[in-house]
Parts: structure tokens; C-alpha cells; sequence
């Protein structure tokens, strides 16, 4: 975790020192160390998880306060921060029964890091501001162990004033936070992101294959062509686990479907050819058929190995 000192400046309200009060909803593999970050650099952090066990085992953690409902969890937060599965999850969270926005004071500005599509972003952005609060789409990039480094991507969308307001309280567990536009074009940006993900992951998936069928030394092969055009971020983090046959390394199989499902629906209505990603989309469909649902993304090399098998 990052200590409080380092975070203490970069204030919400333009004074140094000054902390807030946050709410934090949602502690899966993300949500649980990114509310972490945010209790160590001295906000005043209270959760919310649906199952409570999960809330209570990161109040016994981390300290802070726990919401038994989303509605409580958000009272007299002046951030409210989602990290949730869906678009269901997300309109639940948000306007259910016992809803966040049932329970927010005037003013408060909740951000969603949850993926979710355009149209649920805008409903409940138009939602928010019909009440006297505002929301910012907000997605992240980084995987696990970027929410657990404090190193997240943060694309948003939203009012500008509400995300100068949140943008020091992000800084706490993200790398780079950037707003792209308006409301939706968090998601958006989003969707790019997992839109270039399918495609690196698929060529790596090939190449790796393709060195091993050849009989070449894959590490071998990885240590020189890493050096030039072909370099990614995949490549250098997940090129050993795909040579090893290690699949439990990151973002799950079912949720890059999910995601890609969005980029898919989101191309459909704004005219643009995806011929790839929905190529690609169809290959993690045969990951999952092969009971690879939670295995990471880079486990598309695996189909490729059961090609070999004739499974």
C-alpha cells in the first residue's frame, strides 16, 4: 500500500491535507485494493460488498466502515466510487430499492469504474443530475495487479467540474486518470481498450504456437522479437504463463466476452467494422466451451493447443 504522507497532498477541495469522505462500492479483485488505496492515503472510507462477508473481512483489513446496503453505505459521501460486475449490477446498484442514489446527499459526485455499456453511463448520468448530483464513467485498465500497485489506467467521461473534483481522489490508486469527454466517453475509450486487448492477445497466442510447433526455443524467440515492432504489454507480461500453461493471471475469460459483447452491440450502432474482434470474441466462446471461463485472457493460446489435440 502507498502511505497516507505520500497521498496527503492533492487535495478534493483545493486545500492540502484536506481527505474525504468516500463510499466504495463493490470489492471484487479491483474494488477490494483500490478502496484499500484509499483508506491508507487517510480518506475516510466506508464499503459496501453484496455479500457482506467480503465488506467485513476488508473493514478487518483495512479499517474504515461498512454500509449494509449501498443506500447506507453512501451517507454523507462526498465520492461515491462503483466497481460492480454489469450493466444490471450497475442500475441496481444505483437505483434498486435500496439504490446509492436513494441515499445521496446533494452534490455528490459518484464514479463508476465498473464496464459497462454507453447507454446504462448516460441513463444514469441523466439520473444523477436530475437530483443535484453528477456521475462520472470512469473504466479502468491494469488488471489485478494494477489495482493492487496503485497503477491503474482511468479513462473518463462527464462534466468537467465533477471530474476535477474526483481526479486527486483516483490519482491515489491510478497511474495515468485522463478525461476524454463527455458522458459515455470513459466507456467508450474503454471499448477501444479491449477492442486492441483481442487482437494483440490472439497474434501472441499464434506466435507463441507457431514457435512451438517450429520446434524453436520460445523464450528464445520472445527475448529477441520483444525488442523490436513486435513488443507489447501482453508480450511481456504473460509470454512465460503461455509457454508454461499457467492461466490464472489476470482478467477472466467470461468478463473480456462480456466486455467484448459491449464493443460488438456499441459497433453495431455507431457503423464500425469490428471483423476481428468479433473473430476473436468467438474464439474465447471456445475457450469457455473447453471449461476455460475463469482463465485469464491469454488463454486463447489454449484453444490453439486443442486444435493440435483435435478437441
Amino acid at each position: 500500500m502507498r502511505s497516507a504522507a505520500r497521498w496527503a497532498k492533492g487535495p478534493v477541495s483545493g486545500e492540502d491535507h484536506q481527505m474525504a469522505k468516500v463510499a466504495f462500492l463493490g470489492l471484487g479483485v479491483m474494488g477490494y485494493p483500490m478502496a484499500g488505496h484509499l483508506q491508507a492515503a487517510g480518506h475516510d472510507v466506508t464499503v459496501y460488498n453484496r455479500t457482506t462477508s467480503k465488506a467485513e473481512a476488508w473493514v478487518a483489513d483495512h479499517g474504515g466502515a461498512l454500509g449494509r446496503t449501498p443506500k447506507e453505505a453512501v451517507q454523507g459521501a462526498e465520492f461515491v466510487m462503483a466497481c460492480v460486475g454489469n450493466d444490471d449490477d450497475l442500475r441496481n446498484v444505483c437505483t434498486g430499492d435500496d439504490g446509492a442514489f436513494h441515499g445521496l446527499r446533494a452534490g455528490a459526485i459518484f464514479v463508476d469504474h465498473t464496464t459497462v455499456s454507453a447507454k446504462v453511463t448516460r441513463e444514469l448520468y441523466d439520473a444523477a443530475k436530475a437530483q443535484g448530483n453528477t456521475f462520472v464513467d470512469a473504466p479502468i485498465s491494469g488488471g489485478q495487479a494494477g489495482a493492487e500497485n496503485g497503477a491503474l489506467s482511468i479513462m473518463c467521461g462527464g462534466d468537467q467540474s465533477a471530474y476535477d473534483a474526483a481526479e486527486p481522489v483516483m490519482q491515489v490508486y491510478s497511474k495515468i486518470c485522463r478525461r476524454i469527454g463527455d458522458s459515455g466517453a470513459g466507456q467508450m475509450t474503454k471499448m477501444c481498450n479491449q477492442i486492441a486487448i483481442a487482437g494483440v492477445v490472439q497474434g501472441l497466442s499464434e506466435a507463441l504456437h507457431f514457435a512451438e510447433k517450429a520446434g524453436l526455443d520460445g523464450r528464445a524467440v520472445v527475448e529477441v522479437i520483444s525488442q523490436g515492432a513486435a513488443g507489447s504489454w501482453q508480450m511481456a507480461n504473460r509470454y512465460e504463463t503461455m509457454l508454461d500453461d499457467h492461466f490464472d493471471h489476470g482478467f477472466a475469460v467470461d468478463w473480456m466476452r462480456k466486455d467484448l459483447g459491449i464493443c460488438l452491440d456499441t459497433a453495431n450502432e455507431t457503423g464500425a467494422p469490428l471483423p476481428v474482434t468479433a473473430l476473436v470474441d468467438q474464439f474465447y466462446k471456445d475457450v469457455q466451451q473447453l471449461g476455460g471461463g475463469r482463465w485469464d485472457t491469454s488463454s486463447l493460446i489454449k484453444r490453439l493447443r486443442a486444435l493440435d489435440q483435435g478437441t
